[in-house]
């Protein structure tokens, strides 16, 4: 893939997530239960993948006696360490479709999937106006995503090529029929241990299902494990009702900006990081968080925006420094350390102006 391919992506999804995505209208509220819930449909997309992956499994072992070398010399290093699933895998039927192209089908509404999830965790009104971001979300990560086809060119690059341009148009034709849940205040602590462990969940699916790397579950299991203990502690803590003072919520109105902003370019910047165009995910970057302080941060309290971001600063960069891994847990890991200190800093404010 052209480096300038990638830097121009980013760059146009960039301004289109600054300045066509805060004049988008929140659509109107849709009730419903658990069958209209973003979570509900996450985890079906992440079970029709990982049942896919068992019949790959069954194929390369019935049709290829074992060797995925017929795929792997086309992709980088750390895909299809396969599982070993004994007599299933003979028993399974072996089809030859399994492997790349249902792939290509489900990582579009799995990934929108999931960041529309934490745009609801965080308020309807966010959700709402990130399901109105719904077709340049798309645009953008099929986009994202063919380039990435094509930069691993194979067989099955040419098919993976369409399917995924039929689901870019599948996904945000179904995304409207979600619900966006209750209206109320956000309170940012559990939503950011909320958004960190679905984070290591997401990783965790990205390395064994996304890779075709179901070999490595049985060490992912004790991570798994924390983060869904930590999730449902912080859904339970989310149900308490959330008092701000004015630099808190600034902050939070900072980080709404910022999660309607970021959702169009997110993919493209992630994938900057991987394929040469680091110095224009971190242009594009401190471009998305300086917009989303200018929308979302009271003027009239702007004095704490100094202290707010350089305690922020400092939990990103410990963040960064702490995790390990793919560049997904590093990003996520600084990102998650920057609203908890800067989120901390502003309530320290807030007691302190009101005291």
């Amino acid at each position: 893939m052209s480096d300038w391919t990638l830097a121009a992506t980013i760059a146009v999804a960039t301004v289109a997530g600054v300045w066509w995505v805060p004049r988008i209208r929140a659509r109107n509220a849709r009730d419903g239960g658990w069958l209209r819930h973003p979570g509900t449909w996450l985890v079906i997309v992440v079970a029709l993948m990982l049942v896919n992956q068992l019949f790959v499994t069954a194929f390369v072992d019935q049709a290829w006696h074992g060797d995925a070398s017929r795929i792997t010399r086309y992709l980088p290093a750390g895909w299809f360490d396969l599982a070993d699933l004994g007599a299933l895998s003979a028993w399974l039927p072996a089809w030859p479709w399994t492997v790349m192209h249902v792939q290509a089908a489900l990582e579009l509404p799995f990934v929108m999937l999931a960041y529309l999830l934490v745009c609801r965790w965080f308020s309807a009104d966010i959700f709402r106006r990130a399901i109105g971001a719904r077709w340049l979300v798309s645009a953008s990560y099929t986009l994202t995503f063919c380039l990435i086809e094509w930069d691993l060119r194979n067989p099955y690059t040419i098919a993976d090529i369409v399917i995924r341009l039929v689901s870019g148009v599948l996904t945000p034709l179904l995304l409207p029929l979600l619900a966006s849940g209750r209206s109320e205040a956000t309170r940012l602590t559990p939503f950011v241990a909320s958004a960190a462990a679905l984070g290591c969940l997401i990783l965790a699916i990205y390395d064994t299902v996304t890779l075709y790397n179901l070999a490595h579950i049985p060490s992912w299991l004790p991570l798994v494990a924390v983060a869904a203990v930590v999730l449902a502690a912080a859904r339970w803590w989310a149900r308490r009702p959330a008092v701000h003072g004015p630099a808190l919520e600034s902050a939070s109105r900072s980080l709404g900006w910022f999660l309607l902003l970021f959702f169009v370019p997110a993919l493209p910047l992630r994938y900057g990081f991987n394929f040469g165009t680091v110095w224009m995910s971190v242009l594009a970057g401190f471009l998305l968080v300086a917009t989303a302080v200018r929308l979302g941060w009271h003027r009239r309290h702007g004095a704490t925006l100094a202290v707010a971001a350089g305690s922020g600063a400092v939990g990103a960069v410990a963040g960064f420094v702490v995790a390990f891994g793919y560049p997904e847990a590093r990003l996520l890991a600084a990102g998650a350390g920057f609203v908890v200190l800067g989120a901390a800093a502003c309530a320290l404010l807030d007691r302190r102006l009101q005291g």
